[in-house]
Parts: C-alpha cells; sequence; structure tokens
C-alpha cells in the first residue's frame, strides 16, 4: 500500500477515497457508532436560527457564530440529518488532506513529491468516530491550514506582496468565528510571522488587520440586532469560567491518541537523524513544531473534554510521521511501520470506542435514549441538566440549550432582569414539558409564583404543563 502512494500521481486520489469509505464504513455500519451529545445541541441551534432567533440573543450556548451559520443553513435545507452532517464532514476531510498534501509537494517539504501525507493524514482522522462529525474544530481547522498554507508562502518564497500576508490574519479570524479555541493561533501568527516567515512591520499590521477584520463585522452584527453583550459573554467570555463538560476523560483521549503521538516522536527523530534538508525545510520544520506547541495550548480553551477538540493537531503530527515513510530505507522497519499506520491506527480507534461503549465511559457523551425519554416524543421541552437525549425526538423551547450556561441566568435570583426575563420566555414559549434535573426549576417555582400556577410537577424532576 505504502508503495502504491509514493507515486505522485493524482489519481492515487482515488485510493485516498476508497480508504475513507472504507475506514469509516466501519465506524458507521458495523460499530453503529452513536450520535453524540454536541450533534444534537448543534441541530438545535439550528433549529431554533431556522425559526427566525439570533444566536446568544435568543439562544444560549458558546458555538462559533460561523459554526451555528452552517447549522442554521443545513436545517433550513435537511432538517436534522445526522448523515448530512457526517457527508460535509468528509467533503471537509478530504480538501484537508488534499491541501496539505499539496502543500508539502508545493514548497518541497520533502525531497519526494508523494501522497504518502494525504493518506497519514486520512487514517489519523480515524483515530475517534467524533472526529469524522461536523464539529466547529473541523471547520474552524480547515481555514487554519490555509492560514498555515499562506505562511508556507512566506517562508519559502520571501514573497514581498501582500495578498498572503492579509490572506494569513484573515484565514485566521474565520478560523475564530467557527471555533474560539482557535484564538490562541493569534499569538501563533505573530511569532511565526515574526521570527520564522520574516515579516516586515507593514506585513505585521496588515496581518493583523487581516485577523480583526472579521471578527469586528461579526461584532458589528451583533451590535446592530442588539446583542452585542451577549455575544462577549456567552461566547467569547462565559465558556472559559463555567465548568467544561468533561465528556471524555484525558487518560481516555491520551490513549487513543498515543499510538500516533509515538509515530509522530518517531517521525521527528528520524528526520533529524536521517536527513541533512535545506534552509527552507528547516523553517517549515520550525513552523510546524510552533504550530504543534500553540495548537495543545488551544486545548485549554475548549468547553467539551472531547477527542473532536485535538483535530488540529493533525496536520503536525502528519508531518513528522510523514518523514518515517520517506526518509527511511530499511524496508523492515517500513513494513512494521506501515502495519502500524494503516492497521493500528484505525484498530486503535474502533477498540476505543467499543472499550467505551462498553465501560459506560462514553455514557455522558454519546446521546443514548431508553424508555424514559419517550415521554418528550414530539414534545416543546427545556431540559436543565446534562441528559439532553430528551431533545432528540422533541424541539427545544426558551432559549435555554447549553446547560451550565444557562444555570448562570436562571439561578441569578437577585438580578430582577433576569428573571423577568426567564419569567417571559416561559410565558410566551409555554414548554409542554421540563426536565429538572438539578432542581433548577423547582426553585424557580418558588421565586416566581407565576410559572407554579402553570407548571405541574407529575414525576420526580419532571414538569407538565397545565392543560
Amino acid at each position: 500500500m505504502l508503495r502504491f502512494f509514493k507515486i505522485n500521481d493524482p489519481f492515487r486520489l482515488i485510493g485516498i477515497l476508497v480508504l475513507l469509505l472504507v475506514y469509516s464504513g466501519i465506524y458507521y455500519f458495523i460499530l453503529q457508532a452513536p450520535m453524540i451529545q454536541p450533534e444534537l445541541i448543534w441541530m438545535l441551534a439550528g433549529e431554533r436560527l431556522s425559526e427566525g432567533l439570533h444566536m446568544y440573543k435568543d439562544i444560549v450556548d458558546d458555538t462559533g457564530p460561523l459554526s451555528v451559520g452552517t447549522y442554521w443553513i443545513i436545517h433550513l435545507i435537511f432538517g436534522r440529518s445526522l448523515f448530512i452532517y457526517k457527508f460535509l464532514a468528509a467533503i471537509l476531510i478530504v480538501f484537508q488532506v488534499i491541501y496539505i498534501n499539496a502543500l508539502f509537494i508545493r514548497y518541497k517539504s520533502f525531497e519526494e513529491n508523494t501522497y504518502i501525507p494525504a493518506v497519514v493524514m486520512l487514517v489519523l482522522f480515524h483515530l475517534s468516530f467524533d472526529l469524522l462529525t461536523l464539529s466547529p474544530s473541523l471547520m474552524g481547522g480547515t481555514f487554519l491550514i490555509m492560514a498555515l498554507g499562506q505562511l508556507f508562502s512566506q517562508t519559502v518564497l520571501q514573497k514581498e506582496g501582500s495578498d498572503s500576508v492579509l490572506l494569513v490574519g484573515m484565514f485566521g479570524g474565520i478560523a475564530v468565528l467557527f471555533h474560539f479555541p482557535l484564538i490562541v493561533f493569534l499569538p501563533f501568527l505573530i511569532v511565526a510571522g515574526i521570527t520564522i516567515s520574516g515579516f516586515t512591520f507593514r506585513q505585521f499590521i496588515l496581518s493583523l488587520f487581516g485577523y480583526f477584520l472579521p471578527i469586528f463585522l461579526c461584532a458589528l452584527y451583533y451590535f446592530w440586532i442588539d446583542s452585542l453583550p451577549e455575544f462577549v459573554l456567552e461566547y467569547l467570555f462565559a465558556t472559559r469560567i463555567v465548568d467544561v463538560y468533561a465528556h471524555v476523560s484525558l487518560f481516555y483521549i491520551l490513549i487513543a491518541f498515543a499510538l500516533p503521538l509515538v509515530l509522530a516522536m518517531i517521525g521527528y527523530f528520524v528526520g533529524l537523524l536521517f536527513k541533512m534538508i535545506t534552509v527552507n525545510q528547516q523553517k517549515q520544520r520550525q513552523l510546524i513544531f510552533l504550530y504543534l506547541i500553540f495548537a495543545l495550548f488551544s486545548i485549554l480553551l475548549t468547553n467539551r473534554q472531547t477527542p473532536y477538540q485535538f483535530l488540529i493537531i493533525l496536520p503536525a503530527l502528519t508531518y513528522f510521521i510523514t518523514q518515517i515513510f520517506i526518509y527511511l530505507s530499511n524496508k523492515r522497519a517500513l513494513a512494521i511501520f506501515s502495519v502500524l499506520l494503516f492497521v493500528g491506527v484505525p484498530i486503535a480507534g474502533y477498540s476505543w470506542l467499543i472499550l467505551g461503549l462498553q465501560t459506560e465511559q462514553l455514557s455522558t457523551y454519546i446521546v443514548e435514549t431508553n424508555s424514559e425519554h419517550e415521554i418528550s416524543k414530539g414534545k416543546s421541552i427545556v431540559v436543565l441538566g446534562d441528559d439532553i437525549a430528551y431533545y432528540k425526538h422533541a424541539s427545544l423551547a426558551t432559549s435555554y440549550l447549553n446547560h451550565k450556561l444557562s444555570a448562570r441566568i436562571l439561578t441569578d435570583f437577585d438580578d430582577y432582569a433576569d428573571m423577568a426575563s426567564v419569567y417571559q420566555q416561559f410565558l410566551i414559549e409555554k414548554p409542554e414539558l421540563v426536565i429538572d434535573q438539578e432542581g433548577l426549576f423547582a426553585n424557580l417555582l418558588v421565586r416566581i409564583p407565576l410559572l407554579a400556577e402553570i407548571y405541574q410537577e407529575k414525576d420526580t424532576g419532571v414538569y407538565y404543563l397545565k392543560k
């Protein structure tokens, strides 16, 4: 298989597509990879926007504005379709794979022009089943890779033109609007641009202008609809000060990424010991290494502890792992590493999913419905808690989508404006069912007696709208 992708022939992309279908097909058709909670959150946000509501103003959640705009368009065209999420994610994955491979070929990152980087990155995307969905991390990471490509052009060609420098900043700014943790790449662009790509002062200012332009335009939109404070608080700050959704333990995530991390370390030392590289290639190595460091820092800003948050390290892992298959000449060693990559990495991902489901390590991450969730079918509801499987066959009423962010509002009894807003939302939308998993609604009924007149608790923590 390795020999097949070593040839610089565009028809090798057919092999890439075949591998994508095989590896992904095992997740979907054999292992029956379940829906994850964030996917349901994104669908609900898109559904609310399709009703003419506005993000942050009418929906309490911290999904990026461009990401939720994408989910809105998807819902308008396809409704709640998990298949479309997977299909569009596959298109972005193929784009990233092709772009990274073309980047390494165009700027001579390796002496051989091959499709090995493409196939390496494709395999890495199958480390976990949630890397294959249309997450904000995947969408934002796509623009971040394009920004990296513009930095490569500055490193290799030493361009004096302004278009590439401007695009570096713009792609970085757009990435942030998809996925906030990618904001750590602002210092990356600054450090890499000045120390490695050799930005002049004029180029530095131009890149900063390009970076903040899309963010400013987005903030201007929310200012225009009178929800700038909500945008700033919920998207930029709130999720960094409330509790993180620890869907998957860090130890469990490290298990999933252990093998590719080891292969990347081996590839790094293979590149150092077995190959003399050019000055431009040395700069590219520094750029990728710096990229990896900042990518790891971005994990600290994530609001949900999940494997898909680590998507942005895949380009760096791809670069280092590729060095194994290009610089090593020992056939036996290449055969061993090929098996570890093409067989070991996917099997590790499949085993990780099976083990997680059997040991209930993923119980707070996946959407798994049972008989108790049937009460919400076809109703407009509010879930005040972490078990959001009730939404799978129901619609969201009121703005309280993100439980942890909503709790900040629903427990702020001293703020009369918040309490008035809460009462108005329940009075206007009148959710047919309130699932109160943490006693928030019970306290609200005490503070707002008017709500107690229209809701009745029939089961523990389950409130029905009185008819």
